[in-house]
């Protein structure tokens, strides 16, 4: 076999240099613009966010804790969140998530939760209200388990700003669920 430069191989290798240095280009171009976005800075913790986490049955891990913080720093930066939070089952990555929640709607915001399947999105809306029970936050969900009015009801409601937290399936990005991204704190 001759590996000549007229090769197959010379040929795939330099379209695949080709393509890496196309996605590079993009990457920096996408992070530049990125870096000059300026996001919403949350305030810092309230005294019901302390006494929500304090709340909390269960003891935090050393890197829950850290997750914890890092997102919630994140949130009280100009710049707009760039962070992924992930771990097993079973090490507490929903209750960063519902802290983040809460500090969403205690500014004032509306939180939405993308979760990947109908099973989920049950316990989700489950653990919320049960962590949200002593609060005025409403919760909702939107999923294959609710009917088409139920549906519909929670989009004009959300629209509104009176539903605080959404939780849903690909179904919460249907170009029809428009979320209110601010209501005034007096609605409270």
């Amino acid at each position: 076999m001759f590996l000549g430069k007229k090769s197959a191989w010379n040929k795939i290798k330099d379209k695949v240099k080709e393509s890496v240095e196309e996605i590079a280009r993009e990457l920096v171009e996408i992070y530049s613009r990125r870096a000059a976005l300026k996001g919403y800075q949350y305030p810092p913790d309230t005294l019901w966010q302390e006494e929500f986490e304090s709340l909390f049955e269960y003891e935090e891990t050393p890197d829950q804790i850290t997750a914890i913080e890092d997102v919630k720093d994140d949130m009280e930066n100009v710049k707009p969140m760039d962070r992924l939070v992930c771990g097993d089952v079973g090490f507490g990555k929903t209750e960063v998530a519902i802290r983040a929640a809460f500090k969403a709607v205690m500014a004032g915001r509306q939180a939405a939760i993308l979760v990947p399947t109908t099973v989920l999105c049950m316990q989700h809306y489950r653990t919320f209200t049960r962590r949200f029970e002593n609060y005025p936050i409403k919760i909702e969900m939107i999923s294959r388990f609710r009917s088409q009015s139920d549906v519909t009801k929670i989009k004009s409601e959300l629209s509104e700003g009176s539903i605080d937290i959404i939780i849903g399936t690909h179904a919460i990005l249907s170009k029809d669920l428009k979320i209110k991204k601010s209501r005034p704190a007096d609605n409270r």
